[in-house]
């Protein structure tokens, strides 16, 4: 399962956090503290799985921006980093070349787009149509 996905830039700034268990906000704080240290601290050398606790990091790295996944035991390690891949691609596809300034002004979207792909904490799409089709709907409500 799924506990918690997380974008974060360079600086360690947080900018986009989901969470698919329940944590108070300070713990929330703390974890991402420490997980945002640890991920950006290492090499590009270094494997891109990290056992955290009692879960483990899966993050990738695009640019200035880290997306990190925490999963527990019985999630596929690959399959989070694949899955990392497709957000990045279903991101890039809706904004035609994603950047940081369009996650920060458009954090609705990019929630909309990660609560299409991951519900209740378990992969549910990844067609790229199919999880731009209700933002596609969205947008043309909005236009008219």
């Amino acid at each position: 399962m799924i506990k918690f996905f997380l974008m974060v830039n360079k600086q360690g700034q947080t900018r986009l956090s989901r969470y698919y268990e329940h944590m108070e906000i300070h713990k929330k704080m703390l974890l991402e503290a420490d997980v945002i240290t640890k991920c950006l601290s290492r090499t590009k050398e270094q494997c891109s799985f990290v056992e955290y606790k009692d879960f483990k990091l899966v993050y990738r790295q695009y640019a200035a921006l880290f997306i990190v996944v925490g999963i527990d035991d019985t999630e596929n390690e690959m399959a989070m980093y694949e899955l990392i891949q497709n957000f990045v691609e279903v991101l890039d596809k809706y904004f035609s070349k994603v950047s940081e300034l369009d996650i920060m002004f458009n954090l609705d979207k990019v929630h909309i787009i990660l609560d299409e792909m991951i519900l209740n904490g378990r992969i549910a799409e990844t067609n790229k149509s199919r999880i731009l089709a209700p933002l596609l709907v969205l947008d043309k409500m909005a236009e008219s």
